[in-house]
């Protein structure tokens, strides 16, 4: 299961991160992909990377299979699992521009440069289900995109493709998006101010503190009730305007829905737990993620490999914050 969230600076900066939660470790990297790298497709004739893009991936056998990436233009995707919902295509479609799966984030953050070029492009494309090979299956996802203007949910499922605005800004896992939007009107209550003393009858209440208002917000790790408590919380947190501030907003928002491992059991007998979060800020460029069992936030600059080759992706160099 997984959290993704996107939200603008007090000058409008776009940043964007996302919780990858799962049950093991698959030895993700940040890396970053230059400007010019051929990118062999499997279904689409090899083309070049027009944008850098850096984020988390593993990389087989000279690809990079990105989680969740953002490129030189300041726009963002990151995949989300969808398993029960997700079904792409069986193979490539006559007339359409077919993307295998494993290939939708870095064709995204590698072509485009705003999320109205790629909502354009979406509606001729179909994915494909195609494995990437290693060992690896087909991860059935749905995907968020961002830029400093709005983000868009990309589902793929048995009538073809489904894109819709998020309002909120805010992603999870199943049920569907539109399910998710329409389950947020069972917290139309929930607010953030102060609850003031009220009488009922000659008895005066008062409450015990803050947070009385937002009474029914959910707390447990559930697709749904993580929508509700980071959509509340994206919608209630006051602007702000240095990248600290707002990178510390990104963490602290996806901590609230970070995965602890005990308490989350998968079908599988395996508990679930926050792997890695990760942040990309549209400003700087910059890739900032802490892991689950070393806490410190670290980062990673695209600005770093403006001028590197592109003859290869490249694992980068991280910095301690």
């Amino acid at each position: 299961m997984c959290t993704g969230i996107r939200f603008t600076s007090a000058d409008g900066q776009m940043y964007f991160g996302r919780n990858l939660d799962w049950c093991q470790q698959f030895g993700q990297k940040v890396v970053v992909t230059p400007a010019g790298f051929n990118v062999d497709y499997a279904y689409m004739d090899a083309a070049p990377t027009k944008h850098a893009l850096i984020g988390m991936a593993v990389v087989l056998d000279g690809f990079p299979l990105y989680f969740d990436c953002g490129n030189s233009s300041g726009l963002a995707c990151g995949g989300l699992n969808f398993p029960g919902y997700a079904q792409y295509a069986d193979g490539p479609i006559s007339g359409k521009t077919n993307v295998a799966a494993y290939e939708f984030p870095l064709w995204i953050c590698s072509q485009f440069e705003t999320v109205d070029q790629v909502e354009k492009a979406l509606a001729d494309v179909a994915i494909v289900s195609k494995s990437p090979g290693g060992g690896y299956g087909v991860s059935l996802l749905h995907w968020i995109i961002a830029d400093a203007q709005r983000s868009i949910v990309v589902e793929y499922m048995p009538d073809g493709m489904h894109v819709f605005h998020d309002e909120v800004d805010v992603l999870t896992n199943q049920p569907t998006f539109d399910w998710h939007m329409e389950n947020l009107r069972n917290y139309m209550n929930c607010e953030s101010r102060y609850v003031p003393e009220v009488m009922w009858g000659a008895r005066k209440l008062v409450p015990f503190g803050g947070g009385a208002s937002m009474r029914g917000i959910p707390g447990d790790y559930y697709s749904p009730s993580r929508f509700v408590k980071v959509a509340y919380l994206n919608a209630n947190y006051p602007k702000k305007s240095t990248e600290p501030e707002n990178v510390a907003r990104l963490f602290h928002t996806l901590g609230n829905v970070s995965m602890v491992e005990g308490a989350s059991q998968m079908e599988n007998g395996q508990f679930e737990y926050t792997l890695y979060t990760g942040c990309f800020s549209a400003q700087t460029q910059n890739y900032y993620y802490c892991e689950y069992e070393q806490w410190q936030i670290k980062y990673a600059r695209l600005a770093d490999y403006a001028n590197a080759s592109p003859d290869a992706v490249i694992q980068a160099e991280v910095h301690t914050s």
